[in-house]
Formats: structure tokens, sequence, C-alpha cells
């Protein structure tokens, strides 16, 4: 079945829990439209002047694809800065060669279309900030408390010990 998400019902709402800067805003209408994506999610997304998108990151396990649809904006990734407008593509390959941040610069709002693969989990990593979320538990961590994988598993006797009494 097809599900038309029409112009006129398009409803963009900020994000909740944003701070300063980060004030992105998304159309809610795939939401109140009872679209569920199952592979392919999206999202057309609303960006004023002065604001980021999100924090600069990459996905370990997702591609994405950002279509500009009126307005410009500034993109940062590894290779540095540029400015995109209206009908510029852009993908994000995974791993650290896909990081990317967007900026408005400008003095009118940006409208960006956001096309992710969803497998059904990511892992993105902010490298500014040192933090790694898990997606879709929304879990984040940062990376400088990372461990060896058999920490605290020292002691595994006395813990079957107890199990078999």
């Amino acid at each position: 079945m097809a599900t038309i998400l029409r112009c006129e019902n398009r409803e963009f709402k900020e994000n909740p829990g944003r701070i300063d800067n980060f004030r992105l805003h998304t159309d809610v209408s795939r939401l109140k439209s009872g679209l569920d994506p199952k592979n392919l999610n999206f999202d057309l997304r609303l960006l004023n002047p002065g604001q980021f998108s999100s924090p600069y990151h990459f996905h370990r396990n997702a591609e994405e694809l950002f279509m500009v649809v009126s307005g410009s904006m500034t993109l940062r990734t590894p290779d540095g800065l540029e400015n995109l407008t209206a009908g510029d593509l852009v993908f994000f390959e995974m791993g650290e060669s896909g990081a990317h941040h967007v900026y408005n610069q400008g003095t009118e709002p940006c409208i960006y279309l956001d096309i992710r693969s969803f497998t059904g989990t990511d892992i993105c990593e902010y490298p500014d900030s040192g933090k790694t979320l898990i997606i879709p538990s929304m879990q984040v961590f940062e990376k400088e408390s990372k461990v060896s994988y058999f920490k605290g598993e020292e002691n595994v006797t006395d813990i079957w010990k107890t199990i078999l009494k």
C-alpha cells in the first residue's frame, strides 16, 4: 500500500530534549499517518538559521542520505566544509569516513530530507565529545569508560557456587 504524505499536512515540531544550538524540527506527518518503516527510515527536517542538526557523528551500521529541499546548510565532514543548497544530495557511508554535521549559517530556514537505512540496531560515535550512542535503546556512553571484555568476570566460579546451591 502506498502512503502519501501531503505537503498541506506538513507540521514541523521541535525534537524533544534538545538544547540551545541544536533546535532541530521534524515533520510529524509521518508519525501521525501511522507509517512505521522497517528498514528505510526517513524524516523531513527543518533547521533554522544559527542551529546545528546534531553533534558531529558517524554511524557504524547505517547509511544516510540528505537532500536539501529549500534553503542552504553548511556540511562538515572529515574532508572539511561544504555549502549545500536546494537540490543537492549528500550520501554518508558507514564508518568514520561518513562522519557528518550540518549547520544553518544562512538567514532562511533549511528544509532537508534525511533518509537512513535501519536494520534493527545502530551505533553512533561522536568524535568531538567521545560519546557512543546505541540505537534504538538510546543509551549513551563515554568512550573513555571502555573496558576489556572479561572485566568483572574474574569471580565467575563464586557466582556459580551460589547458583548451584
